[in-house]
Formats: structure tokens, C-alpha cells, sequence
């Protein structure tokens, strides 16, 4: 039950901290803000300051930053939709920002005590799959997999599980950056002598280890965060697609029950705090990347709508009525409300086991 409310108090503060960059753009550009509001439903406390009332709701699964003329023309000139454009999008991106920032932050601190970094390096071919002549030497340092960059050391497994029989690899070895192209290396399949079948392309992944300089610290950091961003559109990608379905997603459901499992799992408390900050922390960047879409609803959305607004004053001096696309932007909240119960029933259905 600790780790339940824990999750929820985590999950929540993460929303906050969205409406939070929100409200903090909106301030900064003169923008009215009518309410911030830290949590959901009925409200616990609440205190007007100027002419933003500030409250506290019952829920802990969220707020929101209720901005003058955000969704319908007003004739206030600190309204919203009254801001240059461009103010308007920095304030639409800011809760992205904040998200992706606290992801970062969250990152840092964990890596405040490490040792030192793993650097994959080719440690040599396993004996039996015939691939010694494939180009790849022992010690060379993995750049790139498959096109894609190696950010951290597991970047390289996830890229080669991904990857066809012909590999295109960028190492560095003593020092020089090497293009290794259409590198051949198939999956085989074995099957030991007590029975046991195993798939593998017959490379060695070892590591090297980078010291833990300041330097360091902040380029991994960065690197784990823009890895999380990756791995947000993979999926969304293998969505698209149809390689994972609706069973494989989870809401704010999944999401607790998995913060629960993760912390209950830690055979310490320090482990449950640090495995459960590592979630957070890619939770965090998952929710800028998502609400970065150009869907209806989503921030993305909205600053689709104001590129789109840009090139038609630009082409036809006009611009599509605040009102109109207030409905559209409802259509997408009801769309993405009856997609989150469908995923909520789904993730209630893997807890429960049906």
C-alpha cells in the first residue's frame, strides 16, 4: 500500500509540475491565468491572489492551468489567445519542458554517486557461430548499431534485437571511427545438452568503464534522458504498426500498479527509492514526448493549430474561429478520455488477471 501511494503522489507531482510550466510561462508573458489548480475534484483549499485563484483539490492525480481566452475568443487583452504567437507557443511547450526537465534532474541525482559508466566494446565472437571474420575486433568501442546511436550500453542489444541479418556498425578503434557496412551476422539458433534453446547472433558485448567526472555525470545524463525520448517513439512507432496492441499499453492504472510492483520487488528501501526515481524519471520524459504530439487535446495539438493559423493569415488573411477549434480540441479530449478507460479496463484486467 506504501508504494500505491507513493506511486500516485509521484504520478501526480508529475502532472503538476506540467501545468506548473504552464502557469510559469503564462505569468512570465503577462498572460492571465484564471485558476492553477494542484490535484483534481473538489477543492480542499483555495486562496484568490490577484486575479489567480490558487487551489488544492482532492485528488492527487494532476491540476491544470485554466489560461483567459485558452479555448474561446475574449476580448481581454492579457487573454491568451491576444499573446504573440510565438508567446503562445512557448507557453504551450513549457509543460513539455518542465516534464522532460524533471526527467533530466531526476536522472542527475541518481547518477550523483556512480562509479563510473559502462562503454559497450566488442569483447570477441562466441565459439561455434562462424562469424570471426565479420570486420568487428575485440575492443572496438560501439558508436552506432543499425543507425542508431549508442547512447548507453544497452542501447546495443536493443538495437541489434531490432536489427535484420545484415548489420551496419560505426566503432571506434584505436582512436579512429570505423564504418563496418552489411555486416553479416544472422540469428542462430542452438540448443544445449540438458535441452535449453537459445537465439543469438554469436557476439560478446563487454564494457569498458568511463570515470565518473562531472563532465561525465551530466553527458550520461543527457544521454539517458534523449534514450528515453527514443524509446517513447519506438513504441509509439511499433504501435503504429501493430507489433504491440492495446493490451500492451498502460494508463495511470498500469502505471501505479507498476511503480507498486517495482518498489515492492527492491529487496531494500534504497533500491525500491532508487528503482522507483529511475521510473519516474522516464515517466516524466514519457509525458513530454506524448503531449508533444499534434493531436486535438494535446499541447501538441494546440501548437499545430497555431502553425496552421500562420500559414493560412499568411496565404488567405484568415484564421480559423477560436470556437471552432475549441470543438475540435473537445473531440480530441473525449477521444483520448474513451481511450484511457479502455486502457484503464485493460490494465485493471491484467491486475485482476482476465
Amino acid at each position: 500500500m506504501l508504494y500505491i501511494i507513493l506511486a500516485l503522489i509521484m504520478f501526480g507531482l508529475l502532472i503538476a509540475v506540467h501545468e506548473f510550466g504552464h502557469f510559469a510561462a503564462a505569468k512570465l508573458f503577462g498572460i492571465q491565468v484564471n485558476e492553477f489548480s494542484i490535484g483534481m475534484g473538489p477543492a480542499l483549499l483555495k486562496k484568490q491572489k490577484g486575479d489567480t485563484l490558487y487551489s488544492l483539490r482532492l485528488f492527487p492525480v494532476g491540476g491544470y492551468c485554466a489560461m483567459e481566452g485558452e479555448d474561446d475568443d475574449s476580448d481581454d487583452p492579457r487573454a491568451f489567445g491576444n499573446a504573440a504567437k510565438w508567446k503562445q507557443a512557448v507557453v504551450l511547450v513549457a509543460g513539455a519542458f518542465m516534464n522532460f526537465l524533471t526527467g533530466l534532474l531526476i536522472i542527475l541525482c541518481l547518477y550523483a554517486g556512480v562509479e563510473g559508466f559502462r562503454i559497450p566494446v566488442y569483447s570477441g565472437p562466441l565459439e561455434g557461430y562462424g562469424i570471426e571474420d565479420c570486420g568487428l575486433q575485440p575492443g572496438d568501442r560501439f558508436l552506432s548499431v543499425d543507425g542508431h546511436a549508442i547512447l548507453v550500453y544497452s542501447n546495443v542489444s536493443l538495437y541489434l534485437s531490432r536489427a535484420g541479418d545484415d548489420v551496419d556498425f560505426v566503432v571506434e578503434r584505436d582512436g579512429e571511427r570505423l564504418e563496418l557496412n552489411s555486416v553479416h551476422i544472422p540469428y542462430q539458433e542452438r540448443t544445449d545438452e540438458e535441452g535449453n534453446t537459445t537465439l543469438l547472433r554469436g557476439l560478446s558485448i563487454g564494457y569498458e568503464v568511463d570515470p565518473p567526472t562531472v563532465g561525465n555525470k551530466l553527458l550520461y545524463a543527457w544521454n539517458t534522458a534523449v534514450d528515453y525520448v527514443r524509446l517513447v517513439w519506438i513504441s509509439l512507432g511499433d504501435l503504429v504498426t501493430g507489433a504491440v496492441g492495446l493490451r500492451d499499453l498502460s494508463g495511470p492504472v498500469g502505471i501505479v500498479d507498476t511503480m507498486s510492483q517495482v518498489g515492492s520487488a527492491s529487496p531494500t528501501a534504497a533500491d525500491a527509492a532508487y528503482n522507483l526515481l529511475t521510473l519516474t524519471a522516464l515517466i516524466a520524459v514519457n509525458l513530454a514526448v506524448l503531449n508533444l504530439l499534434p493531436l486535438p487535446a494535446l499541447d501538441g495539438g494546440r501548437v499545430f493549430f497555431l502553425v496552421l493559423n500562420g500559414i493560412l493569415y499568411a496565404l488567405f488573411r484568415r484564421r480559423i474561429p477560436a470556437e471552432y477549434e475549441g470543438y475540435i480540441h473537445f473531440v480530441g479530449l473525449a477521444a483520448l478520455l474513451g481511450l484511457s478507460l479502455l486502457v484503464a479496463f485493460s490494465d485493471v484486467g491484467k491486475i485482476v488477471g482476465f
